[in-house]
């Protein structure tokens, strides 16, 4: 029985949106993960979910050093009609900026906004106001 409610949680957490959890910390993605998991399966469900939301949320969490960094950086602001949100790529006339010393980031200024964003999918991973 155990087996098959941890199955569930970690299916229902795999199919949830990754842009939900791309904004994520560890302590939000646990208290999301949580309060599935109790909706899913009760107690041992929110302890289930819980666990797993908060290794997702750790997984997803951008160090402070890259906020750092990319707020120092200049860069001029691009004006981009579409609305800009964390999970959704940005058009492909954007250009993206490396991050100083983190390969796996780029960044762009966005209507005034610094967007983190992956620069294998081009999805926005933080908005920095």
């Amino acid at each position: 029985m155990r087996n098959r409610l941890a199955v569930s949680l970690i299916v229902a957490s795999l199919m949830a949106s990754s842009a939900a959890f791309a904004q994520s910390t560890t302590e939000q993605g646990a208290a999301n993960g949580a309060r599935a998991g109790g909706d899913v399966a009760g107690p041992i469900g929110a302890m289930v979910g819980g666990t797993v939301g908060a290794a997702v949320g750790a997984g997803l969490e951008i160090p402070n050093a890259v906020i750092t960094s990319v707020e120092g950086e200049r860069a001029p602001s691009v004006v981009v009609r579409e609305r800009v949100v964390v999970g959704e790529p940005l058009p492909a006339e954007v250009k993206l900026r490396p991050v100083p010393r983190y390969t796996e980031y780029r960044y762009a200024v966005v209507n005034d906004r610094r967007v983190i964003v992956d620069p294998r999918t081009r999805r926005v991973v933080k908005i920095i106001d």
